[in-house]
């Protein structure tokens, strides 16, 4: 995806993220890892419903500013986020509310927010790991989710998302489309499972689903 692309993709997701209520205000960033190792990502307060493509800010491998307004104060968590997984090439970042509800009702696991209830979930999300409440923008979150990523993918479970406690989820997959969609089912997910409290899917269910759609849960 080249610059101009990714600009338009990064306005495509976020007023669709925001028309639909998964952010409000001037909450939330999304960041889009070009080609060159440069990554292009919302500015700091910008609100993902009206975002000017032309607006984000441009920084490069270093994280040094080429152009734009200033970016959002965590662009080093995304571009930690980047260098633990090279395959992920869009991040978002949103305040989402069944899920940061979810981090104050108490979550199913540290290491699982959600059980997996829905075959969806196991497919598209897998597992996903709270991270203690830090501050906004506090460095030593990006250090407690390269950790967990490096973890899970020890285990052969490598991880689309971790929830900031008290303040969202982080998503990350291989273009704003794909990570929304992430997003989304996980945002559901929690929905769900505030309203019903179900217990999880069966190992062998489970199992049928690595078997026949390659879920990596």
């Amino acid at each position: 995806m080249n610059a101009d692309a990714a600009r338009e993709a990064i306005r495509r997701c976020g007023a669709s993220l925001y028309q639909r209520g998964y952010v409000h205000a001037s909450a939330g960033n999304i960041s889009v890892r070009l080609g060159d190792g440069s990554t292009l990502i919302t500015p700091t307060d910008a609100c993902l419903g009206d975002i000017d493509p032309s607006a984000l800010a441009h920084v490069d491998r270093e994280g040094q500013p080429l152009g734009g307004a200033t970016a959002s104060k965590t662009l080093a968590l995304h571009r930690r986020i980047y260098a633990a997984d090279p395959a992920a090439r869009c991040v978002i970042h949103t305040h989402a509310t069944h899920l940061v509800a979810l981090t104050l009702a108490g979550v199913w696991a540290a290491d699982d927010i959600v059980p997996p209830i829905t075959p969806y979930f196991v497919m598209k999300v897998g597992h996903v790991p709270l991270v203690p409440y830090h501050r906004p923008g506090d460095p030593a979150v990006a250090d407690a989710v390269v950790g967990r990523i490096t973890n899970a993918q020890s285990r052969g479970a490598p991880l689309r998302a971790v929830m900031l406690e008290r303040l969202g989820p982080v998503v990350w997959h291989d273009s704003p489309a794909t990570a929304s969609a992430v997003l989304e089912e996980l945002e559901e997910t929690a929905r769900l499972w505030l309203m019903t409290r179900a217990g999880p899917l069966s190992e062998p269910q489970i199992d049928e689903l690595r078997r026949h759609f390659g879920a990596s849960w």
